[in-house]
Parts: C-alpha cells; structure tokens; sequence
C-alpha cells in the first residue's frame, strides 16, 4: 500500500513542475505529515525530491529525472479508454487503474503537452445518465465488469418477470444507456433454472430478459439489465471471445429492435404544422418520423392525418396530451373519448375567468 503511495508520489511529481504538501495529501487522500514522512523516505531511497521553502514553495524532482515506472499494465491501458465517463469507472471499481494510467501517460509526456488532459476534460464531457433521473449502481456490477474485462464464464441468476432463473453466460460487453447498466451475454446453457418468485419484470423489458433461444450448446447474444441479477459467480475457467462480435453495432441493433418491440397499438391522429413538429417530442422519435413521411397531403386547413404507432392507448394519451389543440385524436373512438372527456374537464376548470 505505501509503496504504491510512493510511486503515486514521484508519478505525480515527475508530471507538474511541483506540487504543494497540500496538493500532494489531497492527491494520495493522506494528510501533510504523512505527504512530508514520504517524502523524506523518497530522499533516502535516492530519488532527488527538493523541497521549495516559503509562500509559493513546495515540492519538485530536481531537473532530469526520470522514472521508468511508466509502463501501463493491462487493466490501466483499457481502463484508459474509458476516462471519460467517469462515473462509469467509479461504478464499475476501475477508477483507481484509470488514475495509475492517467498519471503514466502523463509522467511520459512532455512539459509542454501535460496539460492536454486537463484542456480537453473542460471541453469535451460524456454524461451518460439521464436528466431529472438519479442513477442507481447495482451492487453486483463491480463483480460482472471484473468477468467482462477478464473473459471469464459467470454463473448468474436473474430476475425475469415472476421467476428466478440461472444459467452460465459469456460476459461480453456492458452498456450504460440513460443510467441504466446492461450486459450483453451469451448463454451456454440450453434451459433455465427456475427458482421461487423475485421481482416482477414489466413487458417494457421483455426483449432484455435474456431468454435463451433453441436447445444448442450456444445461445445468440442477448441483453441482461444488470439490477435485475440476484447473485454473481464468476468463474475460473476462461471463454473465448467471437472475434466478429460488435458490441456498439450489437447494442444499436438490439435496442432498435426492443424500442420497436414496444409499440404495438396504433392511433390516428390529425395534426397542424405545428403539431407535426412537435409529435417526434412527445412520443417515439422513429414511429413519429414514419407516420408523417407516409402521411397523405393536407386538408384545407393545412392539417394532416397520421397513423401512428403507440405502446398502448394509456401511454398515447398521456403522450399526445402535450400537443394540446395541435393535434386531434380520430381513433380509436374509446381513445378519442377519453380526450374529449379530458378537454371538457380543462374548459370546465378555466371557463369562469381567473379565480
């Protein structure tokens, strides 16, 4: 532990022309006395660390040295290429390799290229959760990302609707998307464990609950939510990756294809210019842009009629209420009801002038 301070120590020194003992204990999360014993025990292993005195002082490498304990070890070089989502590494327990690797890129460069990092973290930021939503960390994604990193085979139980289920996965990849984690997995068993009731699963998820299809060894690929696993248990043996599998490509697909998944009513609608505009913000961007580009012309008032696709009648209405008089709902005649039902209720609530 102290010697991976240490090396911290010269790692940080060796990259800044110096540092104060304050910067130094913030750094190392240790206190100034600790930072001033450490110091003293670099002097006398023979690293030339010299102490500035006064109001701007502080500490610095004499001119020259150079540590050769810059090399990236395997889990520091690819927890570097997810430096920026930070949060991500917390999550995932990578924080502490992707600051080694930050601090060895750094101890290598040159004096006058060490603060790229600094400059393009101010310009350029990945904010993976969503907005108004505070993400939760399921407890057992530090285990599952140790599987994915490492290519070992995890024997997993998950939630999927009333049921419990367990089967041995290939952990491939894992995806953050709006504050949620997934993994994509390959199952290598051909049936499920069923174990007593958990946690109901909702249909919004049915395409991510990893079912496995057919009765070979091998699965295709599926999507697990990673707060639905109940226990982790990763195993010793190692599996060996498909080389042709895309996980970006994989994800683009898949959650095109659940997105589609949701929407199987369908509602018409008749919409003002403005109304057109503003339908790819109340309701599913693609199925929106779809029902307008098959849209007949306008009528003489400048209005269209749209068939568009919808989860269900419930969701549609709290969607296409946000449209207010831009848009009118033609059918179904039930759901056309409930929004004039709606309307004489709002007329009611503003029609004696303000209170």
């Amino acid at each position: 532990m102290r010697a991976a301070r240490l090396i911290k120590m010269v790692l940080l020194l060796q990259s800044r022309p110096s540092m104060t003992a304050a910067e130094l204990a913030r750094d190392l999360e240790v206190s100034e006395r600790t930072v001033a014993r450490d110091v003293l025990s670099l002097s006398e292993a023979g690293v030339p660390v010299y102490a500035d005195r006064g109001r701007a002082g502080g500490y610095r490498l004499i001119g020259g040295y150079r540590t050769r304990l810059t090399g990236l070890g395997r889990s520091e070089a690819e927890a570097l290429f997810l430096s920026g989502v930070p949060s991500a590494l917390r999550e995932m327990g990578l924080a502490d390799a992707a600051s080694a690797a930050r601090l060895k890129v750094s101890a290598a460069l040159l004096p006058e290229l060490r603060d790229a990092a600094a400059g393009a973290a101010q310009r350029f930021h990945l904010d993976a959760p969503a907005w108004y939503q505070e993400p939760e960390t399921p407890a057992l994604l530090p285990a599952i990302a140790d599987a994915v990193w490492d290519d070992r085979l995890l024997t997993a139980r998950y939630r999927r609707n009333n049921t419990e289920v367990e089967r041995e996965l290939e952990p491939y990849g894992l995806v953050l998307k709006a504050g949620v984690w997934y993994l994509a997995a390959r199952a290598t068993e051909a049936a499920d464990t069923a174990g007593p009731a958990a946690a109901t699963g909702g249909r919004r998820d049915a395409p991510f609950s990893g079912a496995v299809a057919g009765a070979g060894r091998r699965a295709s690929h599926r999507v697990y939510r990673v707060d639905r696993f109940v226990a982790v248990d990763p195993a010793q043996d190692r599996f060996s990756r498909d080389g042709s599998f895309d996980l970006p490509a994989f994800w683009e697909e898949r959650a095109e294809e659940f997105a589609r998944s949701l929407l199987r009513d369908e509602v018409v609608v008749r919409l003002s210019a403005r109304g057109v505009r503003q339908l790819p913000y109340v309701t599913d961007r693609a199925a929106a842009q779809e029902a307008v580009a098959k849209a007949g012309p306008p009528d003489d008032h400048g209005r269209i009629t749209v068939t568009l696709a919808v989860e269900s009648a419930e969701v549609a209405y709290a969607q296409l209420l946000a449209l207010g008089p831009e848009g009118e709902v033609l059918a179904p005649a039930e759901l056309r009801e409930r929004f004039a039902a709606g309307a004489r209720r709002t007329a009611a609530l503003y029609g004696g002038g303000a209170p």
